[in-house]
């Protein structure tokens, strides 16, 4: 599977002082090589491995008009880069963790679908041996831990214009959230909302089974098999489809899955991502929080776990091995 750049730039925005962002344009595009394209390739992987949001254009974005202008030949690939670097430094320059960085722009195809990456990327120092075994430092660009960046698919924005779902970006973790400012720039709004949608299908999921009146072990097996499919889905860096989870799954009463989530009301996509921390309550309890963090399967409640509501008391009935050691000697002193 190979990614094929079309065009690719780069710029620099540089952190004079606290209030000061410098930024520095490059006056042609950069040259697809052999570094170039292995760049490009290891930034596609890293991104499409991560947990991402989903958004789409406002109607008043500047990013979206000046794209659209550049798709339709009005402006050049270049001329559009170094402007949104403009751009893009007068919105980071508002937040105190701003820090800059090299501004990347990278429209690429990749299994027949265009894109358009648009990325802040950090510098780090290393140490490395020469072939004289003499020690040098070095910088490298941070493309593990990038977290300022976004993705248009121009294929889906340009053939279906009321998709809420052709933009996606990452979520930074640094004050304010790095989305914030990186969605002002971009003059989006959040799209699908795929927490929403795994909420809903475990919502649905114990619906169903309630309806169906399914015993404890027939639930949990219902449960399993959900999950096996999602995280089989997710593994292979595929979206859960309704039609075929629902294929997976045992009717109740002549009555598919996907039947009674339409008449429920549940308003699931055909298609949507998978989420991990969500589909994870299939088959687990977990919870933390004043210094106390718990996590189990889910077929021991009511076995060996047992919660009372009335006094918020959770017991439980044998505990790990390596604990029960650590609770002991602690008796014991």
């Amino acid at each position: 599977m190979s990614l094929d750049i079309e065009q690719i730039a780069l710029h620099q925005l540089n952190k004079r002082d606290e209030q000061t962002l410098d930024v520095v344009l490059r006056d042609t595009l950069l040259t697809p090589n052999a570094a170039v394209d292995e760049m490009m390739a290891e930034l596609h992987r890293v991104y499409s491995a991560k947990s991402k949001a989903y958004g789409l254009f406002n109607e008043d974005s500047e990013l979206a008009v000046a794209l659209r202008g550049c798709r339709k030949g009005d402006d050049d690939f270049l001329s559009f880069s170094r402007a949104a670097t403009g751009r893009l430094r007068d919105e980071l320059a508002k937040y105190p963790f701003a820090e800059g960085g090299v501004v990347l722009f990278c429209h690429y195809r990749f299994l027949a679908v265009e894109y358009l990456l648009v990325a802040v990327l950090s510098s780090r120092s290393s140490m490395r041996v020469n072939e004289q075994l003499d020690v040098s430092s070095i910088h490298y660009l941070d493309i593990n831990h990038a977290d300022i960046v976004a993705r248009i698919d121009l294929t889906e924005w340009e053939t279906n214009p009321e998709s809420t779902r052709y933009l996606t970006f990452l979520k930074g973790r640094v004050g304010r959230k790095v989305s914030d400012f990186f969605m002002d720039f971009l003059g989006a709004a959040v799209g699908l909302d795929t927490k929403a949608q795994n909420r809903g299908l475990l919502q649905a999921v114990d619906d169903f089974c309630t309806e169906a009146q399914l015993d404890k072990n027939e639930r949990q097996n219902y449960r399993q098999q959900v999950y096996t499919y999602c995280n089989e889905q997710l593994q292979a860096g595929e979206e859960i489809a309704l039609d075929d989870l629902s294929e997976e799954l045992p009717p109740w009463n002549d009555k598919k899955f996907k039947e009674f989530t339409q008449e429920q009301g549940y308003q699931l996509e055909e298609t949507f991502p998978a989420d991990r921390s969500t589909l994870r309550q299939l088959t687990k309890f977990a919870g933390s929080g004043g210094g106390i963090s718990i996590n189990f399967d889910a077929m021991l409640m009511g076995e060996r776990i047992f919660w009372d509501p009335a006094t918020d008391t959770l017991t439980i009935k044998g505990t790990p091995p390596n604990l029960r050691d650590q609770l002991q000697r602690k008796a014991g002193k």
